[in-house]
């Protein structure tokens, strides 16, 4: 972390320069200007006004990769420190827990709460490495299975199960279900790690207690999936900033909830492997976000 945030600022430095020669280089351009349109030397006043034109353009486009770099590099400090934030926590708990465990004598309900605790913690730190693992081989993800026909109905209701399991709470209170009937030609692995993406995000950043709509329409050989969530909803200057790499909104000292910045980057280099696309919007009628994925389909039984 350190480094990190030494080398973020070590940054300020080349756009402070930019600035400098980006000033100085429209003075001289306006100096050159004057003086050789009062002894009129129309060509090399011409020549010269391009030549400067040609270093203010490639000046501005440095400052453009610069702020870039600066903006990566800050996403990337993020991802650090929740990164290490989310390896620590679960290894420190199943350390506490196994100490107890072999200090003291507990009687058989508290060592049945201790091994609960720690089988969730251990998942925790699986599901983290997954997620860090699916980004080194998301190239890879689509061509490990051949495509199927895929019922979508049954994969977002067994994705949706599976999201509520994994933040206690039931599924019959928290998700509500409109669907069409779908069939998807894709891989079930990719299609399986689009939407637990989503479902997730949706139960862990909506309102308390969480309550997720999932809609389903087939229109004119796409298929149309909508995630609703009771959340805070998104600002709409960070929509498309959001599937970026280790972008999460806000420092990692004040953020409330935990996460890498990786689920969303994932699902949108899956949908557009899948010649898709995903957006997201306000939900109508209420708070909270809408994420839409727009899929290549049909009806089922079409």
């Amino acid at each position: 972390m350190v480094t990190a945030l030494r080398t973020r600022r070590t940054l300020h430095l080349p756009i402070t320069l930019s600035v400098v020669l980006m000033v100085l280089n429209i003075s001289l351009m306006i100096l050159w200007i004057v003086l050789l349109a009062q002894i009129t030397w129309w060509s090399a006043l011409f020549a010269g006004v391009v030549i400067f034109a040609a270093i203010l353009a490639g000046l501005s486009f440095y400052l453009v990769l610069i702020i870039k770099e600066v903006r990566l590099n800050q996403r990337q400090a993020n991802f650090i420190d929740s990164v290490t934030h989310e390896l620590k926590s679960p290894i420190a708990t199943l350390k506490l827990y196994l100490e107890t465990l072999e200090l003291r004598t507990l009687d058989d309900q508290q060592r049945t709460k201790f091994y609960r605790v720690m089988e969730q913690e251990l998942e925790r730190l699986d599901h983290l490495i997954n997620q860090l693992l699916e980004v080194g081989r998301l190239d890879a993800i689509g061509t490990q299975a051949d495509p199927a026909d895929i019922d979508l109905e049954s994969l977002l209701r067994r994705c949706a199960q599976a999201a509520c399991v994994h933040h206690k709470c039931e599924e019959s209170e928290t998700i509500q279900y409109d669907l069409q009937p779908a069939i998807l030609h894709a891989s079930g692995l990719v299609l399986d790690t689009i939407f637990r993406n989503l479902l997730d995000n949706a139960i862990k950043y909506g309102d308390t207690p969480p309550r997720v709509e999932i809609q389903v329409r087939v229109e004119r050989g796409r298929v149309i999936t909508r995630i609703a969530d009771n959340g805070e909803g998104v600002p709409p200057e960070l929509r498309k900033r959001i599937f970026g790499l280790f972008f999460r909104a806000g420092s990692e000292l004040t953020r409330r909830q935990k996460g890498t910045g990786l689920g969303l980057y994932i699902v949108q280099t899956l949908v557009r492997q899948l010649k898709g696309r995903i957006t997201v919007h306000d939900r109508q009628g209420g708070q909270g976000s809408v994420f839409e994925v727009d899929l290549p389909g049909r009806k089922a039984g079409a």
